[in-house]
């Protein structure tokens, strides 16, 4: 019976510190920390990925100003690769194309846009261009052939 009393005081000793960890606090400790982190939750944003956003807002923000950090940041939040293009021949000198795959571009609308609104660099225009994987069939097939070597010499 003691060692239960002592077990439970032991919990509630320890229930502030698991709150400080931002992938087992609840939701309402990880709005307070995602307000210190200026993260917001968009509307149709899954907890899981909320959590990331809050738990790599300073990784994020240092790594926004680089096209690897861009990467960098895409791969965390679990969209993937992307390529990231600066002054592209024939667009203006402030687009950024980012391209992706129509998959990714699909199931993540909002963060993309969330994430160029936070990360995007001041003064440049993002556009997104689609990644399609098309799959080839290549068959081998021996052929025989005759070849001749015909020189002339002046």
């Amino acid at each position: 019976m003691a060692q239960g009393y002592w077990e439970k005081i032991e919990q509630g000793l320890r229930w502030p510190l698991t709150q400080l960890n931002v992938d087992t606090c609840t939701t309402g400790v990880l709005k307070i920390i995602a307000w210190q982190r200026d993260i917001d939750r968009f509307p149709t944003e899954p907890l899981w990925l909320f959590r990331l956003r809050v738990k790599y807002a300073f990784v994020n923000a240092r790594d926004a100003g680089s096209i690897a950090g861009i990467k960098r940041i895409f791969s965390r939040l679990g969209i993937g690769y992307v390529e990231v293009e600066e002054r592209v021949p024939g667009k203006d000198w402030d687009v950024i194309v980012l391209r992706l795959s129509d998959n990714q571009l699909s199931q993540s609308a909002d963060l993309l846009r969330i994430m160029i609104e936070q990360y995007g660099r001041t003064c440049r225009r993002y556009e997104f261009s689609v990644i399609t994987n098309i799959g080839v069939d290549i068959a081998t097939i021996e052929f025989n052939n005759d070849w001749a070597l015909d020189s002339a010499q002046y």
